[in-house]
């Protein structure tokens, strides 16, 4: 059971970090479409703010990388604990990483000159990602 557990919880890392980016990159990524429209000169800027929730993704990977090889009847609901943790905040991190992303992306649209602004607020929830995978990378 152990061992069920510390697969699962890897899955989980895995899946809900990669859908925590692809949410969040779809949410940025309407912006642009919609932007493009608007200042179709901006678009090398939507496209760095639409990639941004990408990252979660590949924390949520590399997390996932370096547990694979651990599990073991012994460190099963350990690795458990570990991908729920790491998937959850991934997740949600990408998306709200996603929605500033997209204000930012509607801002430059306008004009506004809000691209680095944009930049440094979407890093406060990607903060939160990468200590989800510090904590796992802390745990090995």
């Amino acid at each position: 059971m152990e061992l069920v557990l510390g697969y699962l919880g890897l899955g989980l890392m895995l899946a809900l970090a990669g859908i925590g980016s692809s949410i969040g990159t779809t949410i940025a990524g309407n912006a642009a479409e919609g932007a493009l429209k608007v200042n179709p000169e901006k678009s090398g800027n939507y496209m760095v703010l639409s990639a941004l929730p990408a990252t979660q993704g590949i924390y949520g990977f590399v997390a996932f990388f370096m547990w694979l090889s651990q599990v073991t009847p012994d460190t099963g609901a350990k690795i458990f604990g570990i991908g729920i943790s790491v998937g959850i905040v991934c997740l949600l991190s990408a998306i709200r990483q996603g929605m500033v992303c997209a204000n930012g992306i509607v801002g430059v649209s306008q004009g506004h000159n809000v691209f680095t602004n944009t930049l440094i607020y979407a890093a406060l929830p990607e903060f939160y990602a990468i200590l989800g995978l510090v904590g796992a990378i802390m745990a090995l």
